[in-house]
């Protein structure tokens, strides 16, 4: 039976609306509010801030490619600039998206539009985003295979996803790309689904005509091995389910699971996907430990990620 006194020791208070309140005071009065999924985004900003202010804790940031087509590309960049994570797992989409946004502009759309219109005059369409055909597909075809003829030149003919990752970011002359400032902090980036996506594509596309060049997954694999294995703690900061999600809690099972993790969806549960399946059922499995620090908060990563983030560094300055 559950003691009445403990249960009662935190009453809901109101939030007060203030005239220049910053990010952190609104997300300090939501714990003190309730109010739903308001409390849980606040108990994310404090997990989230231990695991960066903890020395010795690895931190994990997952996400799927969706939202770098959109302006929350740049509060991932401004995590991987101020080196507020440790190791990235992504999809292939985010190569496509954040070299095609270097490269060329993606636009305003609406998620009521003519589809077929749309594919008629060569735009396609990621939600209520626009991408014109140029912009995506011919710009990686006609920038990627120049890079990739020059690594070959120098010998480089088998390169993990991390490599290639790092390759492309060395030869980025834009600081609102995350490949980029990843190459600038040497912070990996792994990609376990390569192949599906733009990027993947042109890779397959260029061994037709090289058919020695290579990419291993493996060597992808050894290092997540090492890290995980040499880590005295870890913690996650996971959007999206998918592989990304999979791959950062799958990894860190084999170390007795995350000590603090921070999930962000929209999914439902009910459905048994990965995507739906809360933090909570991963400690089933070990991929989180029993007495880890953990919390789902459900919404729009593009809502919630920069309120996460600027938060967090109103909290650091």
């Amino acid at each position: 039976m559950e003691d009445r006194e403990q249960l009662l020791k935190k009453p809901v208070e109101d939030i007060l609306v203030e005239p220049g309140m910053t990010v952190s005071k609104m997300l300090e009065q939501f714990g003190k509010a309730g109010g739903f999924s308001a409390a849980h985004l606040s108990e994310a900003v404090e997990i989230f801030s231990r695991m960066v202010k903890q020395d010795d804790c690895k931190v994990f940031l997952s996400f799927p490619a969706c939202i770098m087509a959109t302006g929350t590309r740049g509060v991932l960049v401004e995590l991987v600039k101020r080196k507020l994570v440790d190791v990235i797992i992504t999809t292939c989409g985010t190569l496509d998206h954040d070299l095609a946004r270097s490269w060329a502009k993606y636009y305003h759309g609406r998620f009521d539009m003519d589809d077929a219109g749309l594919f008629d005059a060569g735009v396609n369409r990621l939600g209520n985003v626009l991408v014109p055909n140029e912009c995506y597909g011919t710009v990686l075809e006609d920038r990627m295979l120049p890079v990739l003829k020059e690594l070959y030149a120098q010998g480089k003919k088998e390169l993990s996803t991390r490599e290639l990752a790092k390759e492309f970011g060395q030869r980025m002359d834009d600081e609102k790309s995350l490949l980029y400032w990843a190459a600038v902090n040497d912070i990996p980036i792994y990609t376990p689904g390569i192949t599906d996506g733009a990027f993947g594509s042109n890779l397959w596309m260029f061994t037709q005509e090289h058919r020695d060049f290579k990419v291993n997954l493996f060597r992808d694999e050894q290092e997540l091995s090492d890290i995980v294995f040499t880590a005295k703690s870890t913690g996650a900061l996971m959007v999206g389910g998918g592989i990304s999600k999979h791959h950062t809690i799958w990894w860190n099972q084999y170390r007795g699971g995350l000590d603090m993790a921070v999930y962000i969806t929209t999914a439902v549960e009910h459905d048994g996907s990965l995507s739906g399946a809360r933090i909570k059922e991963a400690v089933s499995w070990g991929k989180v430990q029993k007495e880890a620090d953990h919390v789902t908060v459900d919404g729009d990563a593009t809502i919630l990620l920069p309120l996460i983030v600027a938060g967090l560094v109103d909290k650091m300055e």
